[in-house]
């Protein structure tokens, strides 16, 4: 597989901790994490990357797991970065847990936000149809485009989210994405591929859950399987997405878990 150099931004020096790597989700980029990066920064350097097809990185028509862990290995390979910690949300945390598997000596410490190493049942399908049905040419304003899907995507702030990959050029909109490769490649997203057959895990694992959210119930059994050093977190008054919704609490899990000895995150 063709890995892909990544966009980035970085955040801090380096000091006596591997440094950490943050992989944002769907539809995401790295701006979504600058907050938080800024203040993890106090204790190591952090690297926050754009994943392929998103953000400021390359667009390419295959995206899933196995490329995407390529991409992450290739970035860590060029900037030097020996072992890393990780952090990923969502598809990010599908990503570090398939390089996490496959590549586990790059590895110091793991963690994965609201997500588990299985594959869901949901789709895509609806809400990238939406979008693309978009009339981008008729937009003056992101308010127009607001309202525009206001119907399909009842909840403001997820479409204010959505509407970040919206740009401006020459005066007109565009998306900074690529949706038909969205369309083509979000079945890839929803899955996880087969790992039972890999060699688990075994460095320190660190699972967050919103407390509102279903996505690491329905696999926590897999991922005990897969990390078996996992331990398991939830955040009171969030949902799936936990470091927007509780950021202080979320930040706090992360700190402890970073700067907790390895022998002490031995299992029970």
């Amino acid at each position: 597989m063709a890995a892909l150099d990544l966009a980035f931004e970085v955040f801090g020096t380096p000091g006596s901790q591997p440094p950490l790597l943050i992989l944002h989700g769907f539809f995401a980029s790295s701006r979504n994490w600058r907050q938080l990066a800024g203040k993890l920064a106090k204790h190591q350097q952090v690297y926050v990357l754009d994943m392929r097809n998103h953000g400021a990185s390359a667009h390419h028509p295959a995206m899933d797991y196995p490329t995407m862990a390529a991409d992450v290995r290739r970035f860590v390979d060029c900037h030097d970065l020996g072992v890393v910690n990780l952090l990923g949300h969502s598809m990010g945390g599908k990503t570090a847990m398939w390089f996490a598997l496959n590549y586990p000596t790059y590895v110091d410490k793991l963690i994965v936000a609201d997500i588990a190493p299985v594959s869901y049942s949901h789709s895509f399908a609806s809400l990238i149809a939406a979008l693309k049905a978009l009339p981008l040419a008729d937009l003056d304003n992101r308010k127009q485009a607001e309202a525009y899907l206001c119907a399909a995507i009842p909840e403001l702030s997820y479409r204010q989210f959505l509407l970040q990959n919206l740009v401006l050029i020459d005066h007109h909109y565009q998306w900074r994405i690529d949706l038909d490769i969205f369309a083509r490649t979000a079945h890839h997203i929803v899955a996880f591929p087969p790992a039972l057959h890999l060699q688990p895990f075994t460095g320190p694992t660190l699972f967050i859950s919103g407390a509102r959210s279903a996505y690491l119930s329905a696999g926590q059994t897999q991922a005990q399987t897969l990390f078996p050093r996992a331990h398991f977190s939830q955040i009171a008054n969030a949902g799936h997405w936990l470091h927007v919704e509780q950021p202080a609490a979320f930040l706090a899990e992360v700190g402890r878990f970073l700067q907790a000895p390895k022998q002490y995150l031995s299992p029970i």
